[in-house]
């Protein structure tokens, strides 16, 4: 099995360190010159331990990384180093997966509505596997790429979740006949259902009932003689170290649900698309002050009713929302600013807010805080910046893209390097595993997952 990461490509974190300490040392280097620019911290220890969470929590289930999430390098070297699959959704994407030599079978093109060049670029490098919700994207197929392997993507309720996307994709049930019929006619080969219940999922029954109307599906199919073999359940699964419990809620509703609609008895494969679930807590950035505004104010004393002057204070950071902020506009984030010097408790606050470097007038980050007054210089930092961040952030008035630095735990690298070994026996066609005496089948995710309990990397 091919290496996709080495260990050259990472700092490494020994015992004792984490990505904090590394974000502290990486300013106090660049304090020392006038190159103080915002940069990023990704610990790829974090991402290795959500895949492990996940295989764990959901041993039927394969994750498919949705690239459009995050698409830095070493994000998808790493889990591609697990053996993860990818939700790729468009040319480009499928080759920034290709080149560090993921096989076409661990790649889905999950996008509905595609260009015709990029059907048959996808034909062209043996992508086989793409979803569609409607008639001409399936004439397109048809003639395009004979050898496809279709996944009708059907709507969803999600009109709970902050980010639906069924208003622009997905199949109503009422309609999934007429498609399967339309597909069986043009020849095209359909080989299971998708469906996504939108980003930011605040119920985890809609993923019990996507499952079940994906039941329904696989039986109009049945009708038109396809032997479907493959549910993906899309994303929408939480990131953040502090939704941990939503997620293990989400888990607890999919499992039963799979067992009831598609026991393992059925041959039904099952994968996953989750985007920010790997990356969003890995990725921590800091930022500069590069300049300050004081906005003179009066104000009404609480005691006395006197008139006493104050001020806000505005604050100019090297980034901002034409930057890796965009997610403020594009993603529903609220990203909180972290003081790296902890002010004394005796300092006043003063209404504040950040601005990003850009010339225009929405570039602002935060309003309304209460910080201590702060200086040309002075740091902020922002945690949980992996998901939607990096990935749309531009160049506008020639500001350029935060620089990432990536680290990892020895000990989480160590189980890189165990799972990859287990891989590469499921790929030499051993059945049991050779490296810990488990007793399960190699192919069998506890046996990836247990190796690792005991150092408590999950």
């Amino acid at each position: 099995m091919p290496s996709y990461i080495q260990e050259s490509d990472f700092i490494m974190l020994e015992e004792g360190f984490v990505a904090r300490d590394l974000m502290e040392k990486i300013i106090n280097e660049v304090s020392q010159t006038d190159d103080q620019d915002a940069f990023f911290v990704a610990d790829l220890g974090d991402i290795v331990k959500k895949h492990l969470r996940f295989l764990k929590a959901l041993p039927r289930v394969k994750p498919f990384y949705a690239v459009k999430c995050n698409s830095s390098r070493g994000v998808v070297q790493i889990l591609a180093e697990m053996g993860a699959g990818f939700d790729c959704a468009s040319k480009t994407e499928i080759e920034l997966i290709q080149s560090i030599g993921v096989k076409p079978k661990n790649i889905i093109y999950a996008n509905p509505c595609k260009q015709i060049s990029q059907i048959k670029f996808a034909a062209m490098n043996g992508v086989q596997m793409m979803t569609f919700d409607n008639e001409v994207e399936l004439s397109k197929v048809s003639q395009s790429h004979p050898n496809a392997k279709m996944v009708l993507r059907i709507a969803t309720d999600d009109t709970k979740a902050s980010g639906p996307l069924s208003i622009k994709f997905g199949a109503p049930l009422k309609s999934c006949r007429h498609l399967l019929e339309r597909a069986k006619n043009l020849n095209v080969d359909v080989i299971g259902v998708s469906f996504h219940v939108g980003t930011g999922c605040s119920n985890p029954k809609t993923y019990a009932e996507s499952i079940s109307d994906a039941r329904l599906v696989f039986e109009m199919a049945s009708e038109f003689g396809y032997k479907m073999w493959l549910l993906d359940i899309g994303g929408g699964f939480p990131g953040r170290d502090d939704k941990k419990n939503l997620f293990n809620e989400i888990c607890a509703v999919i499992n039963p649900a799979l067992d009831l609609y598609f026991p393992e008895a059925s041959g039904v494969e099952i994968i996953a698309e989750p985007g920010r679930y790997y990356v969003a807590s890995a990725f921590s950035l800091a930022v500069n002050i590069i300049a300050k505004k004081e906005v003179q104010v009066d104000y009404c004393g609480s005691d006395d009713g006197e008139i006493y002057p104050s001020k806000n204070i505005m604050y100019y950071v090297n980034d901002g929302v034409y930057g890796s902020f965009n997610c403020i506009f594009f993603d529903h984030a609220h990203p909180n600013p972290i003081l790296l010097k902890k002010p004394s408790p005796d300092q006043p606050l003063y209404s504040s807010s950040l601005w990003g470097p850009t010339c225009d007038g929405l570039d602002k980050i935060a309003e309304h805080l209460q910080l201590p007054e702060l200086y040309v210089g002075d740091w902020f930092l922002f945690d949980n910046m992996g998901a939607y961040t990096v990935v749309a952030s531009s160049t506008f008035n020639g500001f350029l893209q935060s620089r990432i630095h990536y680290a990892m735990s020895r000990v989480a690298w160590e189980a890189v390097q165990l799972l990859q070994k287990g891989l590469h026996q499921v790929e030499e066609k051993e059945t049991v595993c050779s490296f810990m005496s488990c007793g399960w089948e190699i192919s069998d995710p506890r046996c990836l997952t247990s190796v690792f309990a005991p150092r408590d990397i999950i």
